[in-house]
């Protein structure tokens, strides 16, 4: 598998709220750019929409509180991947629901550390939400 070498590192920090209030800045400035829903834009799926709700959800509400940090240490990283990498993705129907599939980008952060990013799409319109980002 290729990974994309990002210029983002790991976001600094040991506490959950310090790492957190990073991500949230880092978040605002994507929704401060669209009056709907927090959106990026993906090089590989040219330059259609990545929604970035179904991210916050997934982190707050299923997992515990060290992962949550481990996975939320990534996510510039994991914006930049999804921004800028035109890199195939790992590419999959979603066992449990068949009208979706899931892509996993592979990438490494400045300091070497490799991740995955995971994006869900829905067959049926064809949008595409950032599920989640983890260290392999």
């Amino acid at each position: 598998m290729q990974y994309y070498q990002t210029k983002a590192g790991k976001i600094p920090g040991t506490d959950f709220r310090e790492v957190n209030g990073k991500a949230m800045e880092i978040f605002d400035v994507i929704k401060n750019r669209s009056k709907r829903k927090p959106h990026i834009r993906s090089a590989y799926f040219r330059k259609q929409k990545v929604f970035l709700d179904f991210f916050w959800n997934h982190i707050h509400t299923n997992k515990n509180p060290r992962d949550r940090l481990r996975r939320l240490k990534y996510f510039e990283a994991a914006l930049e991947l999804i921004r800028e990498s035109r890199l195939s993705p790992e590419s999959k129907e979603n066992p449990n629901k068949s009208g979706e599939i899931l892509h996993r980008f592979a990438g490494k952060t400045k300091e070497g550390d490799v991740f995955m990013v995971q994006i869900k799409e829905f067959k049926k319109n064809s949008q595409k939400y950032f599920i989640s980002v983890f260290p392999i």
